[in-house]
């Protein structure tokens, strides 16, 4: 009884058969699928996929290398970021992979795509750092005392070299079109942090700067302009003096206030910036005083042609360019100012040194908040 009541319970052999069956194919796919994915993390790996295209990588400063994994990702330079991830542990080289702009192959291997992401780190350069607002005499300065190239090959390239590479220099106005502009290249040369070879040429030194700010004039920059009837050119020259006059979160302020002033119609035409004018003063910054007048040996030594572009006093709307190197928080301000409601229909501000702001709408309210400005300055000097 007991041996039949097993055999009650028991599969049939067929069955038991159709079963072993099933696992063993099963366990054939799962072998198969594995082995199939690690020929095709090989290959990524190694490269077979290379396609021979390249693309251009931004890597922010203080990127992990999971973050840097994503953006290879998404540039198509890479499939799996978690493999290369994993990868570049095994090498132990996560502290090498810098940060900077990167011309990388889609497809590449993984040991090239490693040594293009620490060629600094494997050559000798120099890490310089050019705050927003940085004029170009003082960027090649700059270049020249870290011993790149002297200031002048800088500024002769920045200004007569060929740079058509990049979609913005079709918009930078040639010599006759801006007539009595001090530098072509002001305004152009993007401020950031950058790592320059020291065995580079004057050529790639001021192509670093240029890539950068093509790169930050997105389309929807391009696109806003048109529909505003304004060119880039105008644009950053509007930027440099909100940069100058502001560079914090007054920026959509001074910048509401000088469009009030460029306006169709407006009272008030001029910029009347001392950021730019005829003024000769330590005290200000001075554009004409401070980097034009040193440049030709001395104030009567300026063009009077360039004194009249720029001079913001006596010329209506804009000068001939702009006056620093703005960074990208000044230009979206100039070209979408944001205003509080005391700067909206403004045509003045002034600062005490605290650093507070007072708008007005007329000379007289302008006058008045000047001298409560002195209050505060006087009271802050006793």
């Amino acid at each position: 009884m007991k041996d039949a009541k097993t055999s009650k319970h028991a599969a049939p052999p067929a069955k038991k058969h159709i079963l072993r069956w099933v696992i063993l194919a099963l366990l054939l796919v799962v072998v198969l699928a594995a082995g199939t994915l690690a020929l095709l993390f090989r290959r990524e790996i190694k490269g077979g996929g290379a396609s021979g295209q390249t693309v251009t990588v931004e890597v922010a400063q203080g990127s992990g290398v999971a973050a840097i994994a994503r953006q290879l990702q998404e540039a198509g330079v890479i499939h799996f970021p978690r493999l290369f991830r994993w990868y570049v542990g095994q090498q132990g080289a996560a502290s090498k992979l810098q940060y900077g702009t990167f011309e990388l192959e889609q497809g590449a291997s993984y040991d090239d795509l490693i040594a293009s992401l620490s060629v600094y780190a494997a050559a000798d350069s120099v890490r310089l750092t050019f705050p927003e607002g940085t004029t170009a005499i003082a960027i090649a300065n700059q270049m020249e005392q870290a011993g790149l190239c002297s200031a002048k090959e800088f500024l002769e390239e920045a200004n007569q070299g060929d740079f058509s590479e990049f979609a913005f220099w079709q918009y930078v106005p040639t010599d006759e079109e801006a007539p009595g502009r001090f530098l072509k290249c002001e305004g152009y040369l993007f401020p950031d942090t950058y790592e320059f070879l020291e065995d580079g040429t004057v050529h790639d030194y001021v192509a670093t700067f240029y890539a950068r700010f093509d790169q930050m004039i997105t389309d929807d920059i391009y696109q806003a302009l048109e529909q505003q009837g304004m060119t880039l050119h105008q644009l950053i020259t509007l930027a440099s003096f909100v940069q100058e006059e502001a560079g914090n979160d007054q920026d959509s302020n001074v910048a509401q206030v000088f469009r009030n002033r460029l306006a169709e119609g407006s009272p008030y035409p001029r910029l009347e910036s001392n950021v730019s004018s005829h003024v000769k003063s330590d005290e200000d910054n001075n554009y004409l005083w401070n980097w034009v007048a040193p440049w030709f040996d001395g104030w009567d030594e300026i063009p009077q042609e360039i004194i009249d572009a720029y001079d913001t006093y006596q010329r209506n709307g804009l000068p001939a360019g702009p006056v620093s190197n703005p960074g990208i928080d000044a230009i979206r301000a100039a070209l979408d100012p944001q205003p509080d409601d005391e700067a909206k229909d403004a045509y003045f501000f002034v600062t005490d040194k605290t650093g507070h702001y007072y708008y007005a709408q007329t000379l007289a309210q302008h006058q008045a908040n000047i001298q409560t400005a002195r209050q505060v300055n006087a009271g802050l000097e006793q």
